[in-house]
């Protein structure tokens, strides 16, 4: 397995911290895919901004539908998180 140094959410600070607590409120927790962004809190914000919008900006799919896109290539790439 992979080891990669991360920030974790008690240790988090300034824009890090922001964006944790963000993902905290969404998600009631902090997701590993965002804590490997974590030691480039500018990319995480970034990889976030596009998240929102790709999920929640104007789209002819509807919010469910996104989801269910998202749900089965996470499936098909055997990603379960």
């Amino acid at each position: 397995m992979a080891w990669i140094k991360v920030v974790e959410p008690e240790e988090a600070t300034g824009a890090l911290k922001q964006e944790y607590d963000v993902a905290r409120e969404r998600a009631g927790r902090v997701f590993n895919i965002l804590k490997v962004q974590s030691l480039n809190p500018d990319a995480l914000q970034a990889s976030m901004q596009m998240y929102r919008a790709t999920m929640f900006g104007s789209s002819g799919l509807s919010r469910a539908e996104r989801e269910m896109l998202a749900t089965v290539v996470s499936w098909a790439n055997h990603c379960f998180y």
